[in-house]
């Protein structure tokens, strides 16, 4: 049993058998579990514990692993020990809930890095003399820690709702959350798309539609709102990549539709009917289109960099001729391949389309493309067709070596939706969104993976209250990694929003769409249709 050290203040000497019957009780709950030995029942298996987090790898800078013990009893402890150390915290619940103390927590990680951390559950029941002990289950504790800061938009799920959507930063190794933007602040407008140069909080981008429109951009601890569409464009930029010097900035340029399912397997589907690659230019305020020397009819979006910045990589798809969607059931013929161009940082200029993985011929869909920052792996999603997987349960996600081409199904999937994904700027996390938990909200989960590509068992973003994930209706959408955190808030982007924006050009004035193009970029919509991204 270890020593005991306790500190009473004594009034007088008639405290005295008191101090005695303190120091009896402590003694008592200061073995390993604060039960006696005789009295507990040890059970051959894991407890069941929501959010499931038996024998995942954490960073040394996460906060408490909160969770709820789904186990039948009225008493119920848990102790979290170092493997190798002295390092122990105990927690007593009466409903299940385990939360462990903040400070506590963060002196065992730091005592555990590179070690495992144990822990013990114990459930007595309503009618039991004793305690049932669990298998111990495991935290792995990394030696490299996450990113601090964890930034993302806050909407409910569903295919047109954005009356209340915020972007939020939450510290990650703590559970304070607060809003970057509130959409209420600015006419009620979409927000969404926010993408950050190199995970720094001070180079950032986000898109509003509607009012207030405009790509808001922060560098130099200033808020600039610049219009970015120009007259060859076949709709509003999005789906952001920022170049790693922080010139330049990557967007697909898409008219986007929803269309819908008369049966319950599938509910609805996001396409476009046409969209194209473009690159902005921070500093001269110029978009240039990515486009190829033939006159192949291409689907293009979703760019992503690789870390060198030399390689714009992208997903592309041929244009159907037979408009699959005027009939949802054609829409399993559009599948995007992964490409990449060559790009030059000092001219902006770009290369011709080379082929990466062509998921088309093996009857897949690429989406979502994201290089590591070591550059030796690229991340991706496939799902079987389509280029919004959000609404795929077949959706998984991809690791391609880029030095081999070797390309694997990653072992951090499951039976439903993954999609959105990004990597911590040292490269040994993965976050991306699941469904996995209800199969309807995306929620932020976390992945170790190593220099060899392997990974870690994931582990939602822990919640002070353990139980939020059944309570809470909202996703948390575009999950992105950030080193520290954004100073700047909601006021800030009310002042720019009363700002004219800064009109960008085009870099070639011969730079223009082919005239079939044009045609669908000047449809008239049907009654009720309204464009998503415009």
């Amino acid at each position: 049993m270890p020593g005991v050290i306790l500190s009473i203040r004594l009034n007088s000497w008639s405290t005295l058998f008191g101090r005695v019957a303190i120091v009896s009780i402590f003694v008592i709950f200061a073995g390993c579990s604060g039960i006696s030995e005789s009295k507990i029942q040890y059970a051959a298996s894991y407890p069941s514990i929501e959010p499931d987090y038996i024998n995942v790898t954490i960073p040394p800078n996460i906060a408490p692993m909160n969770f709820r013990i789904m186990e039948e009893g009225i008493s119920f402890i848990a102790v979290a020990e170092q493997e190798e150390g002295s390092g122990r915290i105990k927690v007593r619940s009466n409903n299940g809930k385990i939360i462990f103390p903040q400070r506590k927590w963060r002196k065992l990680l730091e005592k555990s890095r590179e070690q495992r951390i144990k822990v013990t559950i114990y459930a007595k029941g309503e009618t039991a003399s004793g305690y049932s002990a669990f298998d111990p289950f495991y935290f792995i504790v990394a030696s490299e820690p996450v990113d601090p800061y964890l930034v993302y938009r806050e909407i409910y799920p569903g295919y047109y709702c954005w009356s209340d959507l915020k972007i939020t930063q939450r510290c990650v190794e703590n559970f304070r959350e607060r809003p970057v933007v509130v959409n209420k602040i600015l006419d009620m407008n979409c927000i969404n798309c926010h993408a950050f140069n190199n995970n720094r909080p001070d180079r950032f981008m986000l898109h509003v539609r509607g009012s207030k429109g405009g790509t808001y951009i922060y560098t130099d601890r200033f808020l600039s709102r610049r219009d970015i569409k120009t007259d060859q464009m076949p709709g509003g930029a999005t789906y952001p990549s920022w170049h790693p010097s922080g010139r330049y900035i990557a967007f697909s340029s898409n008219q986007v539709r929803q269309t819908f399912y008369a049966h319950s397997s599938k509910d609805i589907e996001v396409f476009d009917l046409v969209s194209d690659i473009i690159v902005y230019d921070l500093e001269k305020n110029t978009v240039s289109m990515v486009r190829d020397s033939d006159s192949t009819r291409y689907l293009k979006t979703f760019p992503g960099w690789s870390q060198d910045g030399r390689y714009l990589y992208f997903c592309r798809a041929l244009q159907n001729i037979e408009e699959p969607w005027r009939d949802p059931g054609k829409m399993e013929l559009v599948k995007y391949s992964l490409v990449r161009v060559p790009f030059d940082s000092v001219t902006g200029n770009h290369g011709e389309t080379e082929m990466v993985y062509e998921a088309a011929s093996s009857g897949k869909s690429v989406s979502f493309p994201r290089i590591s920052p070591d550059n030796k792996y690229i991340v991706f999603t496939l799902a079987d067709y389509g280029t919004f997987p959000n609404w795929h349960r077949e959706a998984d996600l991809y690791i391609m070596n880029l030095q081999t081409g070797k390309t694997e199904r990653m072992d951090i999937n499951s039976d439903d939706t993954e999609s959105w994904h990004e990597f911590s700027s040292n490269g040994r996390w993965l976050l991306f969104s699941s469904k996995r938990l209800d199969g309807r909200s995306t929620r932020t989960f976390f992945a170790y993976i190593d220099s060899t590509g392997k990974t870690g068992k994931p582990f939602v973003l822990p919640q002070k209250d353990p139980d939020r994930y059944r309570y809470m209706l909202g996703s948390f959408n575009l999950p992105e990694p950030v080193k520290g955190r954004i100073t700047i808030g909601s006021r800030k982007f009310e002042a720019s929003a009363r700002q004219e924006p800064v009109k960008a050009v085009a870099k070639n004035i011969a730079d223009s769409l082919p005239e079939w193009e044009k045609q669908k970029a000047i449809r008239i919509n049907r009654p009720g249709e309204r464009i998503i991204h415009e």
